[in-house]
Protein backbone atom coordinates (compact mmCIF):
# COMPACT_ATOMS: atom_id res chain seq x y z
CA UNK A 1 0.00 0.00 0.00
CA UNK A 2 1.28 3.45 -0.95
CA UNK A 3 1.53 6.31 1.55
CA UNK A 4 -1.91 6.69 3.05
CA UNK A 5 -3.85 9.93 2.72
CA UNK A 6 -4.77 11.88 5.84
CA UNK A 7 -7.29 10.18 8.13
CA UNK A 8 -6.84 6.73 6.57
CA UNK A 9 -5.79 3.51 8.27
CA UNK A 10 -5.27 0.18 6.49
CA UNK A 11 -5.68 -3.05 8.48
CA UNK A 12 -3.55 -5.37 6.35
CA UNK A 13 -4.44 -8.57 8.23
CA UNK A 14 -8.15 -8.22 7.48
CA UNK A 15 -7.87 -6.27 4.20
CA UNK A 16 -9.85 -3.28 5.49
CA UNK A 17 -9.31 0.39 4.70
CA UNK A 18 -10.77 2.86 7.21
CA UNK A 19 -11.35 6.47 6.18
CA UNK A 20 -12.31 8.94 8.88
CA UNK A 21 -12.69 12.38 7.26
CA UNK A 22 -12.68 15.38 9.58
CA UNK A 23 -13.89 18.95 9.30
CA UNK A 24 -15.60 19.73 6.00
CA UNK A 25 -16.11 17.00 3.42
CA UNK A 26 -15.60 18.69 0.07
CA UNK A 27 -14.83 17.87 -3.54
CA UNK A 28 -11.06 18.05 -3.02
CA UNK A 29 -11.18 15.50 -0.18
CA UNK A 30 -13.38 13.11 -2.15
CA UNK A 31 -11.32 13.45 -5.33
CA UNK A 32 -8.12 12.74 -3.40
CA UNK A 33 -9.62 9.66 -1.76
CA UNK A 34 -11.14 8.35 -5.00
CA UNK A 35 -7.81 8.74 -6.78
CA UNK A 36 -6.01 6.90 -3.98
CA UNK A 37 -8.57 4.07 -4.05
CA UNK A 38 -8.34 3.70 -7.83
CA UNK A 39 -4.54 3.38 -7.69
CA UNK A 40 -4.58 0.97 -4.76
CA UNK A 41 -7.24 -1.23 -6.35
CA UNK A 42 -4.95 -1.71 -9.35
CA UNK A 43 -1.88 -2.23 -7.18
CA UNK A 44 -3.43 -4.56 -4.59
CA UNK A 45 -2.91 -8.29 -4.96
CA UNK A 46 -6.23 -8.95 -3.17
CA UNK A 47 -9.40 -6.84 -2.93
CA UNK A 48 -10.09 -4.92 0.27
CA UNK A 49 -13.23 -3.73 2.01
CA UNK A 50 -13.76 -0.15 3.13
CA UNK A 51 -15.27 1.61 6.13
CA UNK A 52 -15.93 5.35 6.12
CA UNK A 53 -16.69 6.92 9.49
CA UNK A 54 -18.45 10.21 8.82
CA UNK A 55 -19.02 11.01 12.51
CA UNK A 56 -16.08 13.44 12.73
CA UNK A 57 -17.42 15.75 10.02
CA UNK A 58 -18.45 19.29 10.84
CA UNK A 59 -20.13 19.85 7.46
CA UNK A 60 -20.63 18.44 3.97
CA UNK A 61 -19.90 20.83 1.11
CA UNK A 62 -20.85 18.76 -1.94
CA UNK A 63 -23.49 19.19 -4.55
CA UNK A 64 -25.43 16.53 -6.39
CA UNK A 65 -23.38 16.93 -9.61
CA UNK A 66 -20.10 16.22 -7.81
CA UNK A 67 -21.53 13.17 -6.04
CA UNK A 68 -23.12 11.89 -9.24
CA UNK A 69 -19.89 12.20 -11.24
CA UNK A 70 -17.75 10.65 -8.51
CA UNK A 71 -20.11 7.73 -7.92
CA UNK A 72 -20.33 6.96 -11.64
CA UNK A 73 -16.55 7.26 -11.98
CA UNK A 74 -16.12 4.75 -9.11
CA UNK A 75 -18.70 2.38 -10.61
CA UNK A 76 -17.12 2.40 -14.09
CA UNK A 77 -13.59 2.17 -12.69
CA UNK A 78 -14.42 -0.82 -10.50
CA UNK A 79 -16.73 -2.74 -12.85
CA UNK A 80 -14.33 -5.59 -13.75
CA UNK A 81 -13.04 -6.21 -10.22
CA UNK A 82 -14.02 -8.62 -7.43
CA UNK A 83 -16.87 -7.65 -5.14
CA UNK A 84 -15.98 -5.55 -2.09
CA UNK A 85 -17.98 -4.06 0.74
CA UNK A 86 -18.02 -0.34 1.43
CA UNK A 87 -19.67 0.53 4.74
CA UNK A 88 -20.51 4.11 5.71
CA UNK A 89 -21.20 5.13 9.29
CA UNK A 90 -23.38 8.24 9.17
CA UNK A 91 -24.44 10.57 11.96
CA UNK A 92 -26.09 13.44 10.09
CA UNK A 93 -28.75 14.01 7.45
CA UNK A 94 -26.16 15.63 5.14
CA UNK A 95 -23.96 12.51 5.31
CA UNK A 96 -26.97 10.28 4.75
CA UNK A 97 -27.90 12.16 1.57
CA UNK A 98 -24.51 11.74 -0.09
CA UNK A 99 -24.17 8.09 0.92
CA UNK A 100 -27.64 7.33 -0.47
CA UNK A 101 -26.61 8.84 -3.81
CA UNK A 102 -23.39 6.84 -3.81
CA UNK A 103 -25.23 3.61 -2.93
CA UNK A 104 -27.94 4.16 -5.52
CA UNK A 105 -25.47 4.84 -8.33
CA UNK A 106 -23.34 1.83 -7.42
CA UNK A 107 -26.24 -0.62 -7.22
CA UNK A 108 -25.68 -3.79 -9.28
CA UNK A 109 -21.92 -3.19 -9.30
CA UNK A 110 -19.14 -5.06 -7.46
CA UNK A 111 -19.04 -2.13 -5.00
CA UNK A 112 -21.54 -3.19 -2.36
CA UNK A 113 -22.38 0.04 -0.54
CA UNK A 114 -24.29 0.03 2.74
CA UNK A 115 -25.08 2.82 5.19
CA UNK A 116 -25.15 2.33 8.97
CA UNK A 117 -26.16 4.46 11.93
CA UNK A 118 -24.49 2.10 14.42
CA UNK A 119 -20.82 1.07 14.28
CA UNK A 120 -21.53 -2.42 15.61
CA UNK A 121 -23.91 -3.08 12.68
CA UNK A 122 -21.23 -2.00 10.20
CA UNK A 123 -18.69 -4.20 11.98
CA UNK A 124 -20.99 -7.21 11.74
CA UNK A 125 -21.55 -6.61 8.00
CA UNK A 126 -17.79 -6.25 7.44
CA UNK A 127 -17.08 -9.32 9.62
CA UNK A 128 -14.84 -7.47 12.05
CA UNK A 129 -15.06 -5.92 15.52
CA UNK A 130 -16.42 -2.49 16.42
CA UNK A 131 -13.06 -1.81 18.09
CA UNK A 132 -11.27 -2.28 14.78
CA UNK A 133 -13.59 0.23 13.11
CA UNK A 134 -13.32 2.70 15.98
CA UNK A 135 -9.51 2.61 16.23
CA UNK A 136 -8.27 6.14 15.58
CA UNK A 137 -4.54 6.57 14.94
CA UNK A 138 -4.74 10.34 14.38
CA UNK A 139 -3.05 11.00 17.72
CA UNK A 140 -0.06 8.77 16.85
CA UNK A 141 2.89 10.62 15.33
CA UNK A 142 3.37 9.82 11.65
CA UNK A 143 -0.15 8.57 11.03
Amino acid sequence: MAKLPANVIFHQEIRLLVFRPRGVLDQKTLTTMAGFLAKEEVRASKPFNRFTDMSKLDAVDLDFRVMFELALHRRVGYRARPAVKSAFYVTSKASERIVKIHALLNGCSPLRVEMFTEVHDAAKWLDTSPETLEFDASHIKGS
